[in-house]
């Protein structure tokens, strides 16, 4: 695979990545995720979903990056995992991501604020880590 071509994952979230010549500051006329003192930025954590509404108006949109979310999040999906699917920059998903959510064509689930500083969370993240075999597919000791 040489750069610039989509992979074969690309293929299974049904999303084409061919290069944007649209510049991130356009999709998001210039605001930025978090900009707004009232409005604290969205968690990378937050899960994210289309909506009836959003699949039923997937050809309606006029950027193809507001397509290619609505068409990733047929499951759930964080917004950190929507930025890496597109190669887009989290911030830029971030402001999308809350445009599509107002018009209620996304639905956001954020975290638990208890949840995040629970350490227990921490311990069980970190036990999944180390249950994952290394490249040579032995499992790492405590």
């Amino acid at each position: 695979m040489t750069a610039g071509e989509p992979s074969a994952a690309d293929d299974a979230w049904g999303v084409d990545h061919p290069p944007s010549i649209v510049r991130p500051f356009l999709l998001t006329a210039g605001r930025i995720a978090g900009g707004d003192s009232l409005v604290p930025t969205i968690p990378i954590e937050t899960q994210v979903v289309a909506t009836d509404l959003g699949l039923a108006t997937l050809d309606a949109f006029v950027f193809d990056q507001h397509r290619d979310i609505i068409t990733i999040c047929r499951q759930p999906q964080s917004l950190a995992e929507i930025a890496a699917k597109l190669r887009m920059h989290l911030n830029v998903i971030r402001v999308l991501a809350d445009d599509l959510r107002a018009d209620g064509q996304l639905a956001l689930y954020a975290p638990q604020a208890e949840s995040a500083r629970d350490a227990t969370v921490l311990r069980r993240v970190i036990d999944g880590l180390r249950a994952i075999p290394d490249s040579r597919g032995a499992i790492r000791e405590r």
